[in-house]
């Protein structure tokens, strides 16, 4: 089959870099000192029976990291980098993550290396097994499988153009066992180029044949974790490939198929025996090292050169029996990984000619993007010092490889738990939004991202489904319950009918009418508020009345954001904004308008630009708190103060820029949960229920809670009921105790996989 020819066709074009990807990453968890973690895999990480991204590999100390299938590279690292996030922060404090293929120093006794403690018994068999039959020290190191799979749409437009194969499924599996040959026959590069395992701590070697270090990749060569010699499978052809797999179980040379540990494995269903009857689905490489330098153990650059490298093995011819092709390959690639990492390799005249080929290709193909980077690659097989060994090794001789190690494993673990309320890879999302995907990640709910602008998320667990919006917005309240609660006419009207205290006041869908009740309303206290807005947008609160100029102005703030508005009577006292969920008070949050404190120097303007450099304030609800503005409204609060953000505020002086105390505008948010009495949780859980909703944040003002409201009909008032109330503002407070809210909608959700 002219594969070339086929790959030339302009109907192929444009599907030649669409792929599926997928990874694991093993690493193991260390103490911050770089000491093998003394403690079982965190609980908090739920069931690894089940868990499809975070379990354990051989030891109990080693974590194995795994990215659902992508359909992306980008998509797959935003997956793997939140994974990790996961991963780490949900070690004990005093844990990371070890950045090396090779193992931190190992105890003496290799009976002290821990086998992982998991549920089923069979699985703790196989490990035993394995611990006799290959030790336990060669079973501690660590490595990246990266899982690709040509796109469905190239497969079938290849397919198409030729006329040799009458069946898709066998075109597919010449493809794969071609690409298969090839990449075993020249993995050498990768091994070359991407090898970081150039030497060992103390006791990995013990009692055992041992290389010349420093090599290029201990991992990678004769001295790595592979089977024993005497297992022999042909790639040949698929067929070949299952019966040798099947023969060498049989025969006990393996104990069952997943024994066989190739640098490259054909994979199809979950069992070996539906390779044949399906055929292949997509190709696991196992020989690659973990990259000490990126903190997810692999690069872009290496994750886009493996593409465009898969894409030449599909592309180019293989020039002996497959077989002998393969065996030539394994030889070279022990040679390569042996071989002083500083120092060119003998391949280089080899490597030189498979990149002149490959740029060949790109340049046929119009694949001028991969260019660069092919050619920066190109460079290193005479710059032995850039590739990721080289570089590695340099740093171990200016000090040990523990300390780089040490160093390189602090800088992630710093990195991850730097801001503790973003999710690395979705830090585009919102905040409440992030946390949630942070929460079902770490208790192995299946996530699936169906509309990132829109806050769309799929979850699912063992068949179970649910659709998530905007973090709390879910099946479990109906469609009405978010319209009523848009709408602060029809909300007041039910919380009115059902006897709770709400204030009083007019609706106005014209500007003109609503100018004209200036007396109605102007020398009294009032709000001026969009009738179906969130977030606080738009509000003017004015306590004792207000000139015509100024409630001329809420007005044309208030229509800014909202075709209809409301004027209401201002209800004293102080707001607080209630979570409920599922009947039950979960957070109580008092929320302090935005506001700066005078230093007796700066100016107001100054100030505010002084208190949001705080790390905790952010826009878009991607920080706990909200970014303070000086817009028309703070100016406004301002002009009824006698200040100006030019004014200078006495030292200690404290300047409110805002009425209203919405964290989305700028304020402070203090938790006051325990603060409160039943009888107020009663209160707002019931209002919720009147609106028949399971999740509402509920705004109460109250002028003293420490009133007993049984005993006082105006010891509250109920403003707002919100249908996607904020929970990051919760879960992380300004001051007092977090509420981690996320996790109590996850249990709403699948009761069967959270507790609270």
């Amino acid at each position: 089959m002219q594969m070339k020819e086929l790959i030339r066709r302009q109907a192929v074009r444009p599907f030649l870099k669409k792929a599926r990807f997928g990874l694991e990453r093993e690493s193991q968890r260390v103490s911050l000192q770089g000491e093998l973690a003394q403690t079982d895999h965190p609980t908090v990480l739920g069931n690894r029976a089940f868990h499809p991204y975070i379990q354990t590999d051989f030891s109990e100390t080693q974590v194995e990291m795994i990215t659902p299938v992508a359909d992306s590279a980008k998509e797959m690292f935003r997956y793997l980098a939140a994974i990790q996030d996961v991963t780490m922060r949900s070690l004990p404090k005093e844990e990371m993550l070890w950045p090396l293929s090779m193992p931190p120093a190992l105890p003496e006794k290799e009976e002290d290396i821990i086998i992982a403690k998991l549920d089923k018994f069979e699985d703790v068999l196989y490990r035993r097994y394995l611990a006799k039959e290959y030790g336990k020290r060669k079973q501690m190191v660590s490595g990246i499988h990266f899982n690709f799979e040509f796109a469905d749409e190239l497969v079938c437009q290849l397919f198409n153009e030729q006329t040799e194969i009458s069946s898709l499924e066998k075109f597919k599996t010449e493809i794969y066992m071609k690409v298969s040959r090839n990449f075993l026959r020249y993995r050498w590069l990768i091994t070359y180029l991407y090898g970081a395992s150039p030497v060992s701590e103390a006791r990995y070697f013990e009692n055992e044949p041992q290389p010349d270090e420093p090599v290029r990749s201990i991992r990678s060569s004769k001295y790595g974790y592979t089977n024993h010699d005497n297992v022999q499978v042909s790639y040949e052809s698929l067929t070949r490939y299952v019966q040798d797999i099947a023969e060498m179980v049989e025969t006990g040379k393996l104990s069952e198929e997943k024994e066989f540990y190739a640098p490259l494995r054909l994979r199809g269903g979950k069992k070996m025996s539906e390779l044949a009857e399906f055929g292949i689905r997509y190709i696991e490489l196992r020989s690659i090292d973990v990259n000490p330098f990126e903190r997810v153990g692999i690069s872009q650059e290496q994750v886009e050169f493996l593409h465009i490298f898969l894409l030449y093995l599909l592309w180019t011819d293989e020039l002996h029996a497959a077989d002998e092709w393969v065996a030539i390959g394994d030889l070279l690639n022990n040679q390569v990984a042996l071989e002083n990492p500083l120092e060119q390799t003998e391949l280089v005249e080899e490597g030189e000619a498979l990149f002149m080929d490959m740029l060949a290709m790109l340049e046929e193909l119009e694949l001028t993007a991969e260019k660069e980077l092919t050619l920066t690659l190109k460079a290193r097989l005479t710059q032995p010092e850039e590739t990721v060994s080289g570089a590695l090794l340099k740093k171990i001789q200016a000090t040990s490889q523990q300390e780089v190690a040490v160093t390189l494993a602090k800088q992630y673990y710093d990195k991850a738990h730097d801001r503790p309320y973003q999710l690395a890879g979705f830090r585009g999302m919102e905040l409440s939004t992030q946390i949630l995907l942070f929460d079902a990640i770490q208790k192995g709910i299946s996530v699936t991202i169906l509309d990132e602008m829109d806050q769309f998320l799929k979850l699912e667990h063992h068949g179970h489904v649910e659709y998530v919006k905007n973090a709390n917005m879910t099946s479990k309240d109906s469609y009405i319950v978010p319209l009523m609660m848009e709408n602060k006419t029809v909300t007041k009207k039910i919380l009115a009918s059902a006897g709770f205290r709400v204030p009083m006041g007019a609706e106005f869908a014209e500007i003109e009418e609503a100018k004209r009740s200036y007396a109605q309303f102007g020398k009294t206290a009032f709000v001026v508020k969009p009738k179906s807005t969130n977030y606080g947008l738009g509000i003017s609160i004015f306590k004792e009345g207000a000139s015509k100029e100024d409630y001329y102005t809420a007005l044309e703030i208030a229509f800014s954001e909202d075709t209809e508005v409301l004027i209401e009577e201002f209800l004293p006292g102080t707001e607080y904004r209630f979570f409920v969920l599922d009947g039950v008070v979960r957070a109580i949050l008092l929320r302090v308008p935005a506001n700066v404190v005078g230093d007796g120097k700066q100016t107001i303007e100054a100030l505010v630009s002084e208190k949001n450099q705080d790390p905790l304030r952010g826009s878009h609800h991607r920080a706990p708190l909200e970014l303070i503005q000086l817009g028309e409204i703070e100016k406004l609060m301002l002009k009824e103060q006698g200040l100006t953000v030019a004014s200078v505020p006495d030292k200690d002086q404290v300047v409110y820029l805002r009425e209203n105390s919405n964290v989305s505008t700028g304020g402070d948010s203090i938790d006051v949960t325990d603060q409160f009495s039943e009888s107020y949780k009663k209160i707002a859980a019931d209002a919720v229920k009147a609106m028949g909703a399971k999740v509402s944040g509920i705004d109460l003002i109250i002028p003293d809670y420490t009133v007993d409201p049984s005993t006082d009909d105006r010891a509250y008032g109920i403003i707002e009921a919100n249908f996607n109330p904020a929970m990051h503002m919760h879960i992380y407070p300004y001051k007092g105790t977090g509420r981690r809210l996320t996790i109590n909608v996850l249990h709403l959700l699948f009761p069967e996989v959270v507790s609270e």
